[in-house]
């Protein structure tokens, strides 16, 4: 039997992640929406902790703790924005504090915010800001200017931010921003040094070959074959590992509009619910539950190995050469080309697949995944678990 990948498991430990984020005002509270108690730490690899401690400067202990913060976070975020309703503004994980922080324009509903939670008041609902951002979507269609980054809500500070490339503004790129920029008093436009650009032959994860030519990363294992990024391959498009064997072909695959593939896989291939490090060691999956904003998170490649960084924000529409791609979700963990289509873990839960980015692993960087679940979805696949 072929394997994808064959390495020593090591033992499990326990960690992973954490970082960043500003200090936030808080609401008065009360315990009608109960959080939780203490969460322990998820379990996770020894290995997974090393790189954590690394990249986000922290002990093994402070790992711990972040990850049993961000458990707590987890578990509460989804019955707060069901608290809020319509005035549900976003919400994040505030490292600094170590809790989640809640926004919502309802003064009233903030009392009903749980204990423990940071709670703000703000002008613009997520579903107010996500209506600018759809309208933003429909305008530029498939064809906004080259120095056009991509534009996403961003709940910290409450608008809909459309980022450009400051190198490379045209007329084109300011009839644009001037054209968005009217269609709410929420457009903020942010300028950055670089551009996203799609890292096509990139792995994150095990490596595979695209008609023994093009090289990416596998995602995740899924019942039937794995899960990779859209613009690594067509439908039909065949993947094979290092030594040329044939491990199958894409089932399925979109991009643009979408970066995600699905390659089923020959039935004499062995395939595994780990994640590669690159250090001797497989990462846990346990599920793909999805963390909020501000969690740690680590992505692996097989051009750069394991990175660790926070999860910034999500819902961005990025403007890649190729053309557009909708929700994706933004980080500060480095990437280079052959990390694509690579998985991305915060703690045991898989995130997603590497789509693209800009800058390195030398001087730092700016990627951007695909979450995991609507790839399931799309295709009716079940993750494979550790």
């Amino acid at each position: 039997m072929r394997h994808i990948r064959v390495a020593r498991l090591v033992g499990a430990a326990i960690l992973a992640v954490g970082l960043t984020t500003a200090t936030m005002t808080s609401a008065a509270a009360t315990d009608k929406l109960a959080v939780p108690s203490p969460t322990s730490a998820p379990k996770v690899s020894q290995a997974m902790s090393t790189a954590m401690q690394r990249d986000l400067g922290l002990t093994e202990a402070q790992v711990n703790t972040r990850l049993a913060q961000e458990e707590t976070a987890r578990g509460t975020e989804q019955r707060t924005r069901t608290a809020l309703g319509d005035s549900y503004a976003g919400s994040w994980f505030d490292a600094k504090s170590g809790t989640l922080v809640v926004q919502t324009t309802d003064r009233a509903k903030a009392a009903h915010v749980a204990k423990g939670v940071t709670v703000r008041i703000v002008t613009h609902s997520t579903a107010a800001l996500t209506a600018v951002k759809t309208g933003i979507d429909r305008f530029a269609g498939k064809a906004a200017p080259s120095a056009i980054n991509g534009w996403h809500v961003d709940d910290k500070t409450n608008s809909v931010v459309v980022a450009v490339n400051k190198k490379k503004v045209d007329t084109a790129a300011k009839s644009f921003l001037a054209s968005v920029s009217a269609m709410h008093p929420a457009v903020r436009v942010v300028e950055e040094d670089s551009s996203p650009a799609t890292y096509a032959d990139v792995v994150g994860g095990w490596p595979y070959w695209i008609n023994f030519s093009a090289r990416c990363s596998v995602g995740f294992a899924v019942y039937g074959g794995f899960v990779s990024a859209g613009h690594c391959g067509t439908p039909g498009s065949t993947a094979s590992d290092g030594n040329g064997v044939v491990l199958g072909s894409f089932a399925g695959s979109t991009f643009p509009g979408n970066d995600y593939s699905f390659i089923s896989t020959d039935p004499a291939v062995t395939l595994w619910g780990y994640v590669e490090g690159y250090n001797g060691s497989w990462y846990y999956v346990y599920g793909s539950a999805q963390v909020a904003a501000g969690s740690g998170i680590c992505r692996s490649g097989s051009t750069t190995g394991m990175w660790c960084g926070t999860l910034l924000d999500r819902g961005w529409t990025i403007n890649y050469p190729q053309g557009t791609v909708y929700n994706l979700t933004r980080t500060n963990v480095c990437a280079e080309p052959g990390d694509s289509g690579g998985s991305w873990l915060s703690a045991n839960q898989a995130q997603g697949v590497t789509s693209g980015g800009s800058g390195n692993c030398s001087s730092g960087g700016t990627t951007y995944y695909q979450e995991v679940n609507p790839i399931l979805a799309a295709y009716g696949l079940t993750l494979l678990t550790s």
